[in-house]
């Protein structure tokens, strides 16, 4: 995935959990969003932003195709 590509996160559920980690040496989370059922997040891999990780039921469209998550409960 290049870097600027656009990553577009919607919550199936209330309590989706967005986390951004970090790049180098140690990973770390470095941002983190809560998104409710309906709501949609666009985020982009940085020089700053490596992964991310998605809790909860969502789908999550990139460039590669839509990836569903399933329900943290």
């Amino acid at each position: 995935m290049n870097q600027s590509d656009y990553v577009v996160i919607e919550a199936e559920e209330d309590g989706v959990h967005v986390i951004g980690l970090t790049r180098g040496e140690d990973t770390k989370f470095h941002h983190s969003e809560k998104l409710d059922t309906g709501e949609v997040m666009i985020a982009q891999f940085t020089e700053h932003t490596s992964a991310m990780k998605i809790r909860g039921k969502a789908k999550i469209y990139t460039s590669h195709g839509i990836i569903e998550s399933q329900s943290k409960k």
